[in-house]
């Protein structure tokens, strides 16, 4: 075995410590949510047990078989929520039960309907409160108390992402991927990536702004810088330019537009590429850049401007990215965030901008639970919190082969067992 510089023992990812199952703690009552409210979109986790008893399937509140029956039984919620099935994460051990994750998605703009629901199926009768992370944890929170008596249990949204990656990649064999030949159509393709022993590594959180943050060992990142021109700026740029109603629809748009009839590449200033610099012809000098001419503005179609748009904000993502890559001295960036969600566009650009510009030294890798991560580690912190347990891993004395199932640090022979990377998940690949 190694040192991987975090202080712990590798085995090259074989070691995986069962974070989520302190089966000796008190757990907290059911139903178990992860909610994350962004500027944008609200992402929210739900653990379906499977493992009931016919006795406590008797005794099991009617409330909570509503709420279940409510969200397992639907796939649509109203106009606007979405539960992602093809991201459903199966046979998951969880504070000591087995059972199912589901991902769900809203608009955050449509918050009151959401507590009207809750209201509806008189969650507060089941709870005091709701776990959340995100900036709408604390916009929320009086809303929540006064209208349905639910107080928020707040929890970090950083600490939360970082949490939320490192239990869904270990627990999803397929998580993460890159793309390879991102810069050539006909040969360009999605590869899996081993991201199990992962440090150091920098995580780009592409929400409504972004977030970037330098991963050096499970209990050590930081904020490194940050961006406020995000997925909301190009959604609402669309919105303004193209009159487009949905964040799918402004993507279905730039799909089939080209930005060179909108904005200005190098071949346009030089005839060519510069070769001084090693700039090629094709490459954007100036975004929008064409637009100062009229007939160019005529020219332009909706799609046009649509894909302008795109291009845009995720050149200057991936650029802010390289940059603090190379002055935190790490090769490997993660990109996440729902901005990517039925995005490949935005994909292959920072994939072939990341390993052009670093002349093949950096990746850019991708995860298939994109805007989930920070719901995810909600749960997990709520589980902990209310169990009186905590999601640390064990201290690096106490490591050994074998992961604990009785608490994370257990000493105890008789509660380990093998690892459980190889264990069957049912999972599909997809975007969320």
């Amino acid at each position: 075995m190694m040192d991987n510089g975090t202080g712990t023992e590798s085995t090259g990812g074989a070691i995986d410590y069962d974070i989520l199952s302190p089966r000796c703690c008190v757990r907290p009552p059911m139903p178990w949510f992860g909610m994350d409210i962004g500027g944008t979109l609200t992402k929210l986790i739900y653990f379906e047990p499977k493992d009931r008893t016919a006795q406590e399937a008797e005794e099991e509140k009617e409330t909570i078989k509503v709420i279940h029956s409510y969200l397992i039984g639907n796939v649509a919620y109203g106009k606007t929520g979405i539960r992602d099935v093809h991201l459903e994460m199966c046979n998951q051990t969880i504070g000591g039960r087995t059972g199912s994750l589901h991902f769900i998605r809203f608009p955050t703009c449509e918050m009151s309907a959401f507590i009207d629901l809750a209201k509806v199926k008189n969650f507060s009768s089941l709870a005091t409160g709701i776990c959340a992370t995100g900036g709408g944890a604390y916009k929320f929170e009086e809303e929540f108390k006064q209208r349905v008596n639910l107080s928020m249990y707040k929890f970090d949204e950083l600490d939360c992402l970082i949490k939320g990656i490192h239990y869904i990649d270990r627990h999803n064999l397929s998580e993460c991927y890159y793309w390879k030949n991102p810069g050539d159509p006909d040969t360009c393709e999605k590869v899996p990536f081993d991201f199990h022993d992962p440090y150091p590594y920098l995580v780009v959180n592409v929400g409504s702004g972004v977030s970037i943050l330098a991963v050096r060992a499970y209990n050590d990142y930081k904020r490194v810088s940050g961006t406020s021109l995000g997925g909301g700026t190009f959604f609402g740029l669309c919105c303004l330019l193209t009159n487009c109603d949905t964040f799918e629809e402004a993507i279905a748009l730039a799909s089939k537009g080209d930005n060179t009839k909108v904005d200005k590449r190098v071949k346009d200033i030089y005839g060519g590429d510069y070769n001084r610099f090693h700039l090629p012809g094709d490459i954007v000098a100036s975004s929008f850049g064409q637009m100062h001419l009229k007939d160019k503005r005529e020219q332009s179609s909706r799609e046009d401007l649509a894909r302008a748009t795109l291009t845009t904000i995720t050149n200057n993502i991936g650029s802010i990215a390289r940059m603090c890559a190379v002055t935190e001295k790490i090769e490997r960036v993660v990109f996440v965030g729902n901005f990517l969600r039925v995005n490949t566009i935005s994909m292959k650009l920072l994939a072939f901008a990341m390993e052009f510009w670093s002349d093949g030294a950096m990746k850019a890798l991708f995860l298939e639970h994109e805007g989930y991560f920070g719901a995810m580690g909600c749960m997990m912190e709520y589980i902990s919190s209310r169990s009186g347990d905590s999601f640390s891993y064990p201290h690096p004395d106490n490591t050994t082969n074998d992961h604990c199932d009785h608490r994370p640090g257990c000493m105890d022979p008789d509660h380990h067992k093998s690892d459980q990377r190889d264990q069957d998940h049912t999972h599909t690949n997809g975007l969320g």
